[in-house]
């Protein structure tokens, strides 16, 4: 017989309050993923620009648009936040600031310091 009180409950996600560690983790993550996904189009773009001066000026031309800007940006917060909470990582795994409050203070620190340089690409770009 199937014991009910032993099933899944359900989980409201918008109630959900990650700790910042977690949210730092989820964020590497998806910073990976935008990185491995934008390797194509951008070697495509490199492939383009260094084949011909007119193919420079398309690849200028799309870099200069505002939704390639943006994806830019996004991109320069991607890197930035994907080394910071890879740098984090590698010194947790070799047991510096494993302790609670020194972990939570570098999460932080990653965090601040990926909108530092999300907002500096933002201004740099445009």
């Amino acid at each position: 017989m199937i014991d009910r009180n032993a099933r899944p409950v359900f989980l409201d996600l918008r109630r959900i309050r990650l700790p910042v560690t977690a949210l730092v983790s989820v964020a590497h993550r998806i910073s990976g993923i935008m990185l491995f996904l934008a390797m194509a189009p951008g070697l495509y773009l490199l492939q383009q620009a260094l084949e011909s001066p007119q193919g420079f000026a398309a690849a200028a031309d799309l870099l200069a648009t505002p939704a390639a800007r943006f994806v830019l940006v996004l991109l320069a917060w991607s890197l930035a936040h994907h080394v910071l909470a890879g740098l984090r990582a590698l010194l947790l795994d070799i047991h510096i600031g494993v302790f609670l409050a020194r972990a939570r203070a570098s999460a932080v620190a990653v965090l601040v310091l990926g909108c530092v340089a999300f907002a500096v690409a933002g201004v740099l770009a445009w």
